[in-house]
Formats: structure tokens, sequence, C-alpha cells
């Protein structure tokens, strides 16, 4: 009994160093300030940008989360953590951007004219 319990808790702090999921990852702080001067459609056009941007690397993250589980599983080590795949500190980043650009929105008072000039 006492083997399996330590080989459950060996595993356990093992998948605490794999690769986390995009959604569990927390936005960056980023100003408003890079913002600002920016146009209501500027914003519109960044967003989808950083839309984009997001889908692509969280496409990317997820994939790192599924090799750092099977290296676990099979050689008992993350690998894509350890090669360089786990990209977190980019899409939190990414995250941040998104959320100043909505703050900036928001401010601009952009959702009526966004919705308006999006097709």
């Amino acid at each position: 009994m006492g083997f399996f319990r330590y080989l459950a808790v060996l595993l356990l702090i093992t998948l605490l160093g794999c690769a986390q999921s995009p959604d569990s990852i927390q936005p960056a702080y980023v100003s408003t300030f890079t913002y600002q001067n920016w146009t209501c459609e500027q914003l519109a056009e960044e967003q989808i940008y950083l839309d984009n941007a997001y889908t692509s690397a969280a496409a990317e993250q997820s994939h790192a989360r599924t090799v750092d589980t099977w290296g676990v599983i099979l050689i008992g080590v993350p690998t894509a953590s350890l090669s360089g795949e786990n990209i977190a500190p980019q899409i939190a980043s990414i995250k941040g951007q998104q959320e100043a650009v909505r703050q900036s929105e928001i401010q601009k008072n952009c959702s009526a004219e966004q919705a308006a000039a999006t097709p």
C-alpha cells in the first residue's frame, strides 16, 4: 500500500509541472495607456487580431499540455515544458492585451459603434 501511495504522490507532483490549460492562465497586466489614442475602429481591429492570436496560441498550449501529460505517463517527465513548448507567458500577455483593449473600448464608449461596424 505504501508503494502505491508514494507512486500516486510522485505522479501528482510531476503532473503539477505540466503545461497549464490555456483557460487556466491568468492575464498579465497591460496598461490601457497604449491604446488611449486609438480610434474605436482601430481597437476593434486589434481585438480581432488578438482573438486570432489567442486562438492560435491556445492550440499550441493545448498541444504542449497533451505532450506533457503523455511524457509524464510514459517516461515521468513533462517533455513539452522542458523543451520550451509551454507558452503560458505569451498567452498571459495576449489575454492582458485583450483586456486592455476591452477596457479602452469601454472608456471610449465604442461598443455601440463597434457592433454597428462589424458585419
